[in-house]
């Protein structure tokens, strides 16, 4: 379309200036930058659907993360929880993991164990899950030949991480709290 500055026509060449300009301001002035960020809305809390607990169940789940994963409501409010606290890949690998375990055929556990190793275990990973590098070793050796199991040990340490560390905070917190009233 334009061929030289020569040729650019003068919305062209106004429009590379401001783009200069903010370029200038970003490199210039890193704390004025935000000024120049479009701000996305954040994701809404998700409304839980399933039925809510009986008090006596719910003090339960302080002591048994395993308990809390199995009532629908007590997943839905420990998600939210993690959300808010920008920890959500743990639940959402273990979860993944879970579902993969359902899977029927050998192609649908080996897409499945694919996705689960892109998205949560290997190095980089957009939602990288926090494990160590002996368990990420034998969970690629297991997913050589995907089977149910493949991704037991680490589905096993993400448990444990979030019953020792996510489980009493999320126990501390409001939501929680709210439900024990």
């Amino acid at each position: 379309m334009c061929k030289g500055l020569a040729a650019l026509p003068h919305t062209c060449l106004e429009r590379a200036k401001e783009i200069k300009t903010k370029l200038g301001t970003l490199l210039q002035k890193p704390e004025t930058a935000i000024d120049l960020i479009i701000p996305y809305p954040e994701k809404p809390e998700k409304p839980i659907k399933a039925p809510k607990p009986s008090v006596e169940e719910a003090v339960q789940w302080k002591d048994s993360l395993e308990k809390l994963l199995q009532n629908s409501y007590g997943l839905s409010a420990f998600q939210n929880f993690l959300k808010m606290e920008f920890s959500e890949e743990n639940i959402e690998f273990w979860m993944a993991c879970e579902d993969y375990k359902k899977a029927k055929s050998p192609a649908k556990l080996a897409a499945k164990a694919k996705k689960i190793y892109e998205e949560y275990v290997q190095t980089e990973a957009p939602r990288e899950v926090n494990i160590d590098h002996f368990t990420r070793a034998v969970t690629i050796k297991n997913l050589v030949e995907p089977s149910p199991s493949s991704f037991d040990l680490a589905q096993k340490k993400i448990f444990a991480l979030m019953e020792k560390d996510s489980l009493p905070r999320f126990v501390r917190s409001d939501i929680y709290q709210e439900l024990v009233k």
